[in-house]
Parts: structure tokens; sequence; C-alpha cells
């Protein structure tokens, strides 16, 4: 089983740094990003067209480099969880969850017995085609994945601290703008009360030993929700970054050729 540097990153007392692909989910994306020294990819489902085998394909391509391969599904369901893991994932991402009995069913679909009841496809993509010692396996299997539930509304934010109480849940990830949107804020990332539910996010999770995660556009953004709590951080969507560097460096040319 390859190895999770996600939690390798945690080991070393680093705090864990990943990047969302949305659009670009081609053969030399993962070696691109391992240019950056990730330690951890989303591939998102949830708002993309990217199907089952697609996303195959791309945690495939992360084989090659040291990058923990993660998947956003569109939801809890088993059969966006367990296959995304037989594919060879290393976490999911689950959007919007909002209770702690959507967050047990969430980490029994991704573990093994004892602590879920995922199926046995042994042998296959996850254990690069090789059959595995099945009791081993299941050990390592359970301690490397990563489950990861979206808080996204306001019922979210009041049940934080008991899905982050949740055995198997490992990281309580505040989607920014669908939680500002819940509130009646959409996009007011300044208001007091969506500063108040990223607030009241992270005392929930850390009560329970969690962490927490988000995704700055900006290093500003970065800067304040680092002073918050936040020590998982995804920075931005390739598509975000891919805009924000052709529209900066289009308008650098401009001026040079009209000047020069």
């Amino acid at each position: 089983m390859k190895p999770n540097k996600y939690r390798q990153a945690i080991a070393e007392g680093r705090v864990p740094v990943g990047h969302m692909i949305m659009e670009f989910g081609t053969r030399g994306i993962a070696k691109i990003l391992e240019t950056a020294s990730l330690d951890f990819v989303f591939f998102d489902m949830e708002h993309t067209g990217f199907d089952t085998e697609r996303i195959a394909d791309l945690i495939a391509f992360t084989k090659a480099t040291p990058i923990a391969p993660f998947v956003r599904v569109p939801q809890g369901l088993y059969h966006f969880l367990a296959r995304c893991m037989d594919a060879g994932a290393l976490g999911v991402m689950v959007a919007n969850v909002r209770s702690a009995e959507e967050a047990r069913r969430i980490v029994q679909s991704v573990k093994f017995a004892p602590l879920g009841y995922r199926g046995l496809g042994l042998g296959t993509a996850h254990n690069d085609f090789i059959q595995p010692d099945p009791v081993a396996y299941f050990k390592q299997a359970n301690e490397s994945s990563v489950v990861i539930c979206q808080i996204e509304s306001v019922e979210g934010v009041e049940n934080a601290e008991a899905i982050a109480a949740t055995e198997g849940v490992d990281i309580l990830w505040v989607g920014h703008f669908d939680l500002s949107q819940s509130m009646g804020i959409p996009a007011q990332l300044q208001h007091p009360r969506f500063l108040d539910g990223l607030k009241r996010t992270v005392e929930g999770a850390r009560k329970h030993g969690k962490r927490l995660g988000i995704q700055p556009g900006s290093m500003e953004q970065a800067r304040q929700w680092r002073e918050i709590g936040f020590d998982v951080f995804s920075y931005n969507s390739d598509i975000g970054v891919y805009r924000s560097a052709l529209q900066s460096s289009i308008n650098d040319l401009r001026t040079l050729l009209q000047h020069g």
C-alpha cells in the first residue's frame, strides 16, 4: 500500500498542504503537482464532470509521485466511497456533512471491519494488483485512510463537536462559500456570524483532537484562517491558480508591449 504523505507530514510536525484538481485531469498533472512538493491532492467529483473511471486514472497517475490522492465525493454514499478507495484513494472528502450519524456511515463505508463494513476486493488497484496479507492490510488501510467531513451548513456547525467525536473522522473541513450561503450571507467571509462559525467548528474539532481543514484562495485568507486555528490547507483549485497566473502574466505582457 502506498505510504500516505499526509500522515507523514503530521508525524513530522508539519502543516499538511495540498491542492484541488477540478479541470486539469490529465496524465501529466500528477508529476506537475510533484514539483510543488504537495502532501496531498483532492480530485473533485462534486463540481466536475470527473466520473469514477477518470478518478481511477488520476489516482493511478499519482502512483508515480509521493503525493497522497484524496477524492471529494458529492455524497457520502457507499458506492462513491468504496469505489474510490478500491481505486487507490488514500482519503475521501464528503460534502456537506450535517450530523454524527452521517459521519458514522461515511466511516463505515471507508473502513474495513471492525471499524466499518467496506467490502473486500483484494489484489486490485488499491493493492497494486498484488494479493496482500488480509489481516495486515486491513489494519494498515484503516490506520492510513483519511476521512474528511465538510462543514458547509449552519446545522453542520451546530453538530461540529459531535461529528468530530465520531471514531474514524480525521478532519473537519469548512466549505467557506457554502457555509456563508447557508447562513444567508453568501461570500461575506468577514461577517461576524461567519467568523463565529469558523471558530465554533475549530473548537468542536479540537475538543476531540481532530484537525481543521480549509481551502484559501489567497495568502491573506490563509493567514487569517491559520490564526483562527486551521491546520490543514489546500491552496486553491487548478482553475483558480491557472486563471490568476494567466491574467497576471497577460497584463504584464500588455504593459510591456505598450511601453516597450
